[in-house]
């Protein structure tokens, strides 16, 4: 990027590449059929939430198990705001955007709570109380079942391609488009964080929470603004779920997923948002894969179910053992290293020896000797 364009530094570069990346993948849409269409669009909701969740371990050092529920707060705030608007005759675009900034809002206050609690919390405190936060999501929908409709969920209303469009594109490249757009102003704003003042902050506080508050950086404030600003991601994913599957249940956001979303960052890379989105597609495509092999074998149904529901798990567990053996960085450090060698200088290359006629060279002499102070 810097190749391409030299004269473009800090916050705009970031904003150019952004750009340049989410145009390519709204291209890329055309190239595929409705499912892959439907897949890429799942692939972006996940990176939504792996990119927030990797930005908070893998800069500011807090680790949280249960961005699965931030998701789902997203999910519901997005779902009971389009239901709202609905009945009042909104639609189209202005209640897409009114029902995300819902989605968005909801979970970031859920997620300003947690960073309250993680300024005073660390280690495996704090991973206990988002993992609580997870568990305890099936019994809040039960309680509130009212509203939130229990295992059931909400469903919302189809929201189609715009007229402008239909002759164009199907459902499934309109929800990809959405999902892409979405997910690329989230992404940038991240990557602009994380390359800003807050995020050198934030690295600040993860390697010496100590000198970080004797340099004057209020390590509090930092970690609240860190989890606020993962749970305005996690929110924003789940709201795009939402948009594309029509629907939010708890069943969707368990802890396996959960915990896949922490595989997937550390397979990826932490503090990478490349290795976010290398992660977000491994959870979504691999067990897709999984299960169409497993089909084409033609086993038995009950050896089909129980690898249906087992060997993701196992592919996942392997794969995670595997990278953090082999590649502590992730799967994102195989292109840094690369890069790094292919820009590394080329050595100089060694004086040719003088030769026996040639005076050796003269060392200068200093007059007198230097005086050293006392």
């Amino acid at each position: 990027m810097t190749r391409l364009f030299p004269a473009l530094t800090g916050p705009a570069r970031t904003v150019v590449f952004g750009v340049i990346l989410t145009t390519l993948a709204i291209g890329g849409t055309f190239l595929l059929d409705p499912y892959r269409n439907f897949q890429l669009a799942t692939i972006a909701a996940s990176f939504c939430a792996a990119a927030g969740l990797t930005l908070l371990i893998g800069l500011s050092g807090q680790l949280s198990l249960g961005h699965a529920a931030l998701m789902a707060a997203g999910g519901y705030g997005y779902a009971l705001t389009v239901n709202a608007l609905t009945h009042l005759g909104v639609d189209g675009v202005p209640r897409f955007a009114l029902a995300l900034f819902a989605a968005v809002a909801v979970a970031g206050v859920i997620g300003l709570l947690l960073g309250l609690a993680a300024a005073r919390l660390r280690g495996p405190y704090l991973a206990g109380v988002t993992l609580a936060l997870v568990i305890a999501l099936p019994a809040l929908t039960a309680v509130f079942s009212g509203v939130l409709r229990g295992d059931q969920g909400l469903q919302i209303p189809f929201d189609g391609v715009p007229p402008f469009l239909r002759a164009l594109i199907a459902i499934e490249q309109w929800q990809a488009w959405v999902a892409i757009l979405v997910t690329g102003f989230v992404v940038t704003t991240l990557a602009a964080t994380a390359r800003g003042r807050l995020g050198l902050r934030m690295r600040a506080v993860r390697d010496d929470e100590t000198a970080a508050r004797l340099s004057g950086v209020p390590a509090g404030r930092v970690k609240v603004a860190a989890f606020t600003l993962s749970a305005v991601s996690a929110g924003a994913g789940g709201a795009v779920l939402c948009f594309v599957t029509q629907s939010v249940s708890p069943g969707a956001y368990t802890l396996a997923f959960s915990l896949l979303l922490v595989v997937a960052v550390v397979i990826g890379g932490l503090g990478s948002l490349g290795g976010a989105a290398i992660g977000s597609a491994l959870i979504v495509l691999l067990p897709w894969l999984l299960n169409t092999t497993t089909a084409a074998l033609d086993l038995p149904v009950e050896v089909s179910q129980r690898l249906a529901g087992n060997a993701s798990v196992l592919i996942f567990g392997l794969l995670l053992i595997v990278v953090t053996l082999a590649r502590p960085g992730g799967l994102a450090s195989l292109h840094i290293r690369r890069s790094r060698r292919s820009e590394a200088p080329l050595a100089a290359p060694p004086e040719p020896p003088a030769s026996a006629g040639e005076p050796p060279p003269r060392i200068p002499i200093l007059s007198h000797p230097p005086t050293t102070e006392r």
